[in-house]
């Protein structure tokens, strides 16, 4: 599968973005979807995962409350809803797939298989 991120941008400090992963070259079917972002001198941290046939979700401690991942099914799209934005959130976020949801996991990078390119959130006033 191939994955487009999109939806990055500058946004001010309490504001809102909405990131888009679009999968191609297969189905998300029994896949497990996953945000992840990385800031300039730090390491990949994750963010949120969906278990695209059951819509179970995932988010990491930091983001709880403000974050809401959802799919389309209709496009093969993953969107990642961040609200009340923090300085600490700006960093490049990443999409990524794993074919099969791994139970107990999927916060991890190693648990994925595919990534997308990065789409670069700016928080600032």
């Amino acid at each position: 599968v191939q994955l487009q991120a999109s939806g990055g941008g500058l946004v001010q400090p309490g504001g809102s973005l909405r990131l888009s992963c679009v999968g191609s070259g297969d189905s998300f079917g029994n896949y497990g979807i996953g945000w992840f972002r990385q800031a300039p001198g730090k390491e990949r941290e994750f963010v949120a995962a969906i278990r695209w046939s059951t819509g179970a979700t995932l988010y990491a401690d930091s983001v709880k409350g403000r974050f809401t991942i959802s799919r389309e099914r209709a496009k093969n799209t993953v969107h990642l809803q961040m609200n009340s934005l923090k300085a600490d959130d700006m960093a490049s976020y990443y999409c990524a797939a794993r074919p099969r949801w791994l139970v107990g996991g999927m916060t991890k990078a190693d648990d994925y298989n595919y990534w997308g390119q990065g789409t670069q959130v700016t928080v600032s006033s």
